[in-house]
């Protein structure tokens, strides 16, 4: 006997594809932040060298959690996690942070938490009607992300 089910309509499948991609464009951030957070704990120096190198794994454990998260409903929606980052690593994400002061680290931190906050900020009100269940994992990543980056932005105040 034949499947019953509806198969989706053309317009249902290039939606997929697009929030797929989507997922998988932040789904390399999150392997980006996952690595620079790593980097910065096995960096960070000084008096508060403990509690730095601390905040910074937690955070890179956050970030892993995130990533992790993204590719299961990737995987959920049917698409494939992409891991290749292709034009996701700069110079400046391969660079030599030697040297580099813990406040410098602490800045860079707290810009990338900036730019992942606008993004979700951005992907949120296209999930919205089309697809509620990303769009509630979307607003617990941008909760986690905005107490990350208060959190940096405290360590910084004098």
């Amino acid at each position: 006997m034949a499947d019953m089910q509806p198969q989706p309509s053309d317009t249902e499948l290039g939606d997929l594809g697009v929030r797929v991609t989507l997922l998988n464009a932040a789904l390399a951030t999150k392997v980006v932040c996952v690595r620079r957070y790593t980097r910065h704990a096995l960096l960070a120096g000084g008096a508060c060298h403990d509690a730095m190198r601390a905040a910074f794994g937690l955070h890179a454990r956050d970030e892993q959690d995130h990533a992790l998260r993204l590719a299961e409903r990737i995987q959920q929606l049917g698409g494939r996690p992409d891991f290749n980052l292709g034009g996701l690593m700069s110079s400046g994400d391969t660079r030599d942070d030697e040297g580099r002061t813990l406040v410098e680290l602490l800045r860079e931190n707290l810009e990338a938490e900036r730019v992942a906050i606008a993004s979700y900020r951005d992907l949120i009100p296209y999930f919205a009607e089309r697809d509620p269940t990303t769009r509630r994992l979307l607003e617990d990543l941008l909760a986690d992300e905005e107490a990350h980056a208060n959190a940096l932005h405290a360590l910084l105040k004098p």
